[in-house]
Formats: structure tokens, C-alpha cells, sequence
């Protein structure tokens, strides 16, 4: 083996075989690597610990435009308030699921399940307050919209691109067929069986039978999030996305604090802009000679904006379990938690409720859940599955629109 020789600190030369040193210089890149890997794992821990600036600024612009609608009349300026209602949205969402981060789960699918439904139910009561018995069907309209935009329209979008970016796309079938199966009981309790029974003429439940039905949809609901996310949480999750639950850097104290902060702020402007723009959407919605029931459909593509974005953007990334988890777990939160929300406020308010959906919108929800389950039984998707369901939400929306 041929020598060579090293100089040491006090300029002696050494003699080292030829070997030594390749494997001096295998160590020396080694140690790049992982000092490279190093600052990659540095910049992402900061980055996750970190909130935009913009995440904090917005709350108090969207405070400042409540403010100042309440002293201004001027028409144009809904426009202003609408956008100031999305964006408390978005940023109510947005620190939820931070300090859902945090705390882990169960606890933090059940805050994220808990800050969306008191901002669906704050805009369905406020427009029932305003609208009186013209919209005692709001809250159904609201739900039934949400469980039809999910179905056809977020789960048809994401289907879609998927099968055009990867032609095909897979998923866990034991997860999502257990969703399924939750959505399809509760759906039928809560937007069909009020329309067949008989102590009161459909599509009401009396106040007995409300609370009994709220009471089973809630344990129902519950059952869901105990499987989901501790019983069998396996089965909603890919190998990429238990890997990357494993390696996810949870928030810093400094971080969820902040967002724990700022998250009753956002929803609480919610409520407020919600309740000034409640009787001018109604008002509008009648002038253009629209049915009332496209107020529900509104609320729902506001409520759905953040878990739209995600679903959309797992998709774009080869992640059909995730879209599926966001999509059908939003589904079953607003019929799960919304609909005994509003019951319940029924109940003591003295409001109506009507709940049965009509024979038409039977007929559209039996085919979704047709569709819907054939399209997840064999555990691969394509482009023609999401072309269907896209055909089924074009029509949802053409029956509203054009009866």
C-alpha cells in the first residue's frame, strides 16, 4: 500500500498509508452531510415555530372593518365586510389546527371539529334571527349543502386531479369506508326519517324527538373521532403520512399561546360580522329572485374554504388519504356537531326547525352516496370517478338555482 505523509501541528510529517486516507475523506463528507441535514432540520423547526405576521394582522383588520360598518351604510362597503368574513375564517381555522398541533389528538381534531361549528352555527342562527319563519329551514339547507359540496364537489375536484397529474391514486379503505358508514346513519336520521314520521308533520321533528336525535348524532359523531384518532387511527393514515405525523414539529409554548389568543378573537369577530351581513345577504338573495335556500349553500363554501384548500393542495401532492380525511371529516363535524347545535337553540329559542330534505334533493343525496360508495369499494381511484361526482354537483347546483 502506498504512503504518503500528513503534517502535524508542530509541522512533523507523519506517514499514513493511502487508505486512512479515503476513509479521512468519507468521514470528512459524512460529517457535511449531517451537519447539512442539520441546519435543513433547523430551518424547519423555525419555520414551523413561527406565525406569520400576517395571521396576526388580519384579525385586527377585519375588527377594524366590523367597526367601521357599523357607522357606515354605505352599500359597497359589504363587500368589504364579506372579505373581512372570510378572512376570519380562514384565520379562525389557521390557529385552531396550530394548537391542535400542539396538544395532540384526540383533543386537537375535537377543538378544530369545535371552532368550525361555532362559526357555522353563528351564521345559521344569525340568519334565522333575521329571517323568522322564511328560513326556518337555513340550518338543513346549510348541512345539506356542506354534505353535497363535500361529496360531489371537494371530493370531484380532488379525484379529478389526482387521476390527471397520477392516473390512478389509492387510499385506506378501512378508514374511509368506516366515515362512510357514520355519514350515511347520521345523514338519513337528521335529513330524511323527519320527513316519514308521524307525531309531528314532516319535515319537523317535535321537541322530544329533536332532542333524542341530537343526542344519538352526537354519540355517533364521538364514536368517529374515538376510532379515528385513537382506537384504529391506522386506518386513516397512509405510510407517507405516519411518517410525516412522526417527524411533524410541533409549536413552540411562545407559538400556541399566541394562536390560543387569537383564535377567540377571529371567531368572535366571526360571529359579529356574521350577524351585521345576516340581512343583507337575505335581502339580496330575495331581490335577484333566488331561492332562500342558496343562503345555505353561501354559508357552506365559506365554512368549507380552509379544508377545500388543504384537500386540494394534499391532492396536488399524491395525498388522496389526507383529501379524504379532510373532506369527509368536515362532512361529518357539520352534520355531527352543527345540526344538534342548532337543535338545541331550537329547542330553547322557540325557533323552527325544519330538517327533511325534499323528494328532489332525496333523490340527488341516495345517488351521491351511491356513487360514492362504488367509487371507494375497490381502493384505487381514477379521472372518471371525479368527472361523475363533478356531473352530480353541477346539477346540485342547477336544481337550486332552476327548481
Amino acid at each position: 500500500m502506498e504512503a504518503f505523509f500528513f503534517a502535524d501541528d508542530n509541522g512533523s510529517g507523519t506517514k499514513q498509508p493511502r487508505g486512512s486516507r479515503n476513509i479521512l475523506k468519507l468521514h470528512s463528507r459524512k460529517t457535511m452531510i449531517q451537519t447539512g441535514f442539520k441546519k435543513m432540520n433547523i430551518a424547519k423547526t423555525s419555520k414551523s415555530n413561527t406565525l406569520p405576521l400576517l395571521k396576526i394582522l388580519l384579525p385586527l383588520v377585519a375588527w377594524g372593518i366590523y367597526i367601521t360598518g357599523e357607522f357606515v351604510s354605505w352599500t359597497p362597503f359589504l363587500i368589504f365586510t364579506g372579505l373581512a368574513l372570510i378572512n376570519g375564517v380562514l384565520s379562525a381555522v389557521y390557529h385552531a389546527e396550530v394548537i391542535a398541533r400542539k396538544i395532540g389528538q384526540p383533543y386537537g381534531a375535537m377543538l378544530l371539529a369545535i371552532a368550525v361549528t361555532v362559526i357555522e352555527v353563528s351564521l345559521i342562527v344569525s340568519l334565522m334571527f333575521t329571517g323568522g319563519h322564511d328560513v326556518s329551514a337555513l340550518a338543513r339547507d346549510t348541512v345539506f349543502a356542506t354534505v353535497m359540496i363535500i361529496l360531489n364537489g371537494m371530493i370531484g375536484l380532488t379525484l379529478l386531479i389526482g387521476g390527471i397529474k397520477f392516473k390512478e391514486q389509492g387510499f385506506m379503505t378501512q378508514g374511509t369506508n368506516s366515515a362512510l358508514t357514520v355519514l350515511v346513519a347520521i345523514s338519513v336520521l337528521t335529513l330524511i326519517l323527519p320527513n316519514f314520521t308521524t307525531t309531528v308533520a314532516g319535515p319537523f321533528y317535535s321537541s322530544k324527538q329533536l332532542i333524542f336525535v341530537a343526542f344519538v348524532t352526537l354519540l355517533l359523531y364521538s364514536s368517529f373521532l374515538f376510532v379515528q384518532n385513537i382506537r384504529h387511527r391506522s386506518h386513516f393514515l397512509s405510510n407517507d403520512e405516519k411518517n410525516e405525523a412522526e417527524e411533524e414539529e410541533k409549536p413552540t409554548l411562545k407559538i400556541t399561546i399566541l394562536s390560543a389568543i387569537l383564535l377567540p378573537v377571529n371567531l368572535i369577530v366571526v360571529v359579529l360580522l356574521a350577524e351585521s351581513i345576516a340581512p343583507h345577504l337575505t335581502s339580496f338573495i330575495q331581490s335577484v329572485g333566488a331561492p332562500i335556500s342558496l343562503s345555505g349553500v353561501i354559508i357552506a363554501f365559506i365554512i368549507l374554504l380552509p379544508e377545500g384548500i388543504s384537500a386540494v393542495r394534499a391532492a396536488l401532492k399524491n395525498q388522496l388519504q389526507k383529501s379524504l380525511n379532510l373532506s369527509l371529516g368536515s362532512a361529518l363535524a357539520s352534520i355531527g356537531l352543527t345540526l344538534p347545535t342548532v337543535a338545541l337553540v331550537s329547542v330553547f329559542t322557540g325557533l323552527p326547525l325544519a330538517l327533511g330534505i325534499s323528494v328532489e334533493s332525496t333523490v340527488l343525496f341516495l345517488l351521491s352516496l351511491l356513487v360514492i360508495i362504488l367509487t371507494f369499494s375497490t381502493g384505487k381511484t381514477s379521472i372518471l370517478q371525479g368527472i361523475i361526482l363533478l356531473v352530480i354537483f353541477a346539477v346540485y347546483l342547477f336544481t337550486i338555482l332552476i327548481p
